[in-house]
């Protein structure tokens, strides 16, 4: 609940309830012709990479190559639709790190308060009216961070998360909206773009600061994990990928 006020002039709410974190998105006329709105349950649950495979929502092989990014302090972006589950993998991804190593400090920041951490030393950031995305990563970074995690990147601040883990925060994890894994590479770089200070060309930084790429969906009622691409750097116009 942020406090703000709707009216005809500013039509659109978006926030978290109060009671249990579910997230509220509502709209007034004139922008639709009768007040709507939705809202979103926040997961409770965390599942584990185990049971991902258990559920036939990824392979063996693919709960393997995630489990040795975490291990390797990789940093994985999970792309998908809405409603896809990514957020739910994330948390997914959170109690894998947690398991190889309980001691490390992890900060979540997100606009609502959606991903579920199973780690005891963690702060989780919010994002304000008047304290964006960007300041909370500058802020994050005077904090000793382990782990840096972005609940969705949607905006310029993709470049500040690319910059914080490629100068010495390896090892984090944000979600992105994408149809697949080299389209979330793409929109990465259309979103860095959007930065003031972007670097030109932007594809090397994010070649050398994305390691994994994991693409999951909706398919048939279901969920599965359609891809994961493990990128190695940027060269000859092109990402150098792999899929795992």
């Amino acid at each position: 609940y942020h406090g703000k006020e709707v009216t005809r002039s500013k039509p659109i709410l978006e926030g978290e309830l109060p009671l249990d974190g579910s997230r509220f998105a509502g709209q007034l006329p004139p922008v639709v012709p009768a007040p709507t709105f939705a809202i979103r349950k926040k997961a409770v649950a965390i599942f584990t990479l185990d049971q991902y495979v258990e559920r036939g929502i990824m392979t063996a092989p693919q709960r393997e190559a995630l489990i040795a990014a975490v291990r390797a302090h990789r940093n994985i972006l999970v792309i998908g639709g809405t409603g896809s589950g990514k957020t739910t993998l994330v948390n997914a991804i959170i109690n894998e790190m947690v398991i190889q190593d309980p001691t490390e400090r992890v900060f979540i920041i997100e606009d609502t308060g959606e991903i579920q951490c199973a780690a005891e030393n963690y702060v989780q950031y919010h994002t304000s009216i008047d304290v964006n995305m960007t300041a909370l990563l500058k802020t994050t970074l005077r904090m000793r961070p382990d782990r840096i995690l972005v609940g969705e990147v949607r905006g310029p601040e993709a470049l500040d998360l690319l910059m914080a883990w490629n100068t010495g925060h390896e090892g984090g994890a944000a979600t992105l909206h994408a149809n697949n894994a080299k389209a979330g590479l793409d929109r990465l770089a259309m979103l860095i773009s959007m930065h003031p200070d972007s670097p030109k060309p932007i594809e090397p930084l994010i070649g050398e600061a994305v390691h994994v790429v994991v693409h999951i969906a909706r398919v048939e009622g279901s969920r599965r994990i359609q891809e994961i691409l493990e990128v190695s750097g940027f060269a000859n116009g092109q990402y150098i990928t792999k899929t795992l």
